[in-house]
């Protein structure tokens, strides 16, 4: 869900800069978050997903909120929606940003937040703060760190664990210190079946698309897009023409086979990458491996974070030999070559067994 997506610019001039501190999950009644959003004014509103809008908001003590408004739950008698949200509530991780409390009264639900000032990841780089390039190099890679130890945190260590289920740059909230805040994970029993609605995300992955299944190696794939993102500052699907779409690892894997990296990362950062070239390689390199269509090819969370943090030469030698970023075309090219060659040379050897013959004749 695109959670912090846009932001209205008026309306807005109460809102503090300063980290506003958490407080324990709890139930909100309606009225409480009528007052603070303003009855749900559009002034407050700051995006729109697939599940619902979002608003700002700000409560009697002052601290700021972020209130989700689902346009549709899971009525189902088996789901109790508090119960489930109380669960989400209980994971806790410094990069997972945790439900601060809910609402469910009448036909409302409601998911309460902390407030996010920085907005989401996709608001920096496709949305409005992309021309202010508040995202150097070093936050980029503490962001892909962050946010890659979040998912590890869901799927290995999570009790119980969680598939994320919708790993996409709006997913990916900015604190006040551009820290990566993960959210929007564990929805699967609150929201009604939305195979329909994620069937044309770039982010999923192709076994997800046809089976309809949620699993860890499908947000291993969406990370691995949001990766090649991130570096790039591409949008995961791009129209080449008014016919055709193109997505990342489309345009990427090809740069990659002739190693111009430099075509690869965002050119509004050009000049400043050469400090941290081999780390922002490395991140294209781990995006690819991850955004593979075979998901048994692909590394766990665990895998990834470990690779992305390795300091080790060797490592990135070994990542970089795998047969994935060698293009298949120029080994069929070597391979052919080969043949001729050996063809050549058993020509050679006919001819001079054949003159060596007649000399002996």
């Amino acid at each position: 869900m695109q959670l912090f997506s846009r932001c209205c610019a008026k309306g807005f001039d109460g809102r503090k800069k300063g980290k506003t501190e958490p407080t324990s999950w709890r139930e909100f009644s309606l009225k409480e978050l009528h007052a603070a959003t303003n009855s749900f004014n559009y002034d407050n509103k700051l995006g729109e997903g697939r599940l619902g809008s979002v608003y700002w908001g700000q409560l009697w003590d002052g601290s700021q909120i972020a209130v989700k408004r689902l346009k549709a739950w899971s009525n189902s008698e088996e789901v109790d929606f508090a119960a489930e949200v109380e669960i989400l509530a209980r994971i806790r991780h410094k990069n997972l940003l945790s439900v601060r409390g809910y609402c469910a009264e009448g036909q409302e639900r409601l998911l309460v937040y902390e407030y996010m000032q920085n907005l989401s990841l996709v608001s920096h780089l496709h949305g409005q703060h992309s021309a202010e390039c508040l995202l150097d190099w070093t936050k980029r890679m503490k962001i892909a760190i962050s946010s890659a130890q979040a998912i590890a945190y869901l799927h290995h260590h999570a009790t119980p664990h969680i598939v994320h289920g919708d790993v996409r740059a709006s997913n990916v909230l900015l604190d006040s210190e551009f820290e990566a805040q993960v959210t929007d994970f564990g929805y699967d029993k609150l929201i009604p079946d939305d195979t329909e609605g994620k069937s044309n995300s770039a982010y999923l992955s192709p076994e997800c698309a046809t089976s309809g299944q949620e699993s860890e190696g499908g947000d291993v794939y969406s990370f691995g897009i949001l990766l090649l993102e991130l570096v790039s500052g591409k949008r995961s699907v791009e129209r080449v023409n008014a016919t055709t779409k193109r997505g990342i690892t489309e345009w990427v894997l090809p740069l990659v086979y002739e190693r111009k990296f430099g075509e690869i990362f965002d050119q509004r950062l050009s000049g400043e990458e050469e400090e941290v070239g081999e780390k922002l390689k490395k991140m294209v390199l781990v995006g690819l491996m991850c955004a593979q269509r075979e998901p048994e090819k692909r590394p766990t969370m665990s895998e990834v974070v470990e690779m992305l943090m390795s300091e080790s030469k060797e490592k990135f030698s070994e990542l970089e030999a795998n047969p994935l970023f060698k293009n298949p075309c120029s080994s069929d090219e070597n391979s052919r070559e080969q043949e001729v060659a050996e063809e050549n040379s058993d020509v050679i050897s006919e001819e001079k067994d054949h003159h060596h013959q007649q000399q002996q004749g």
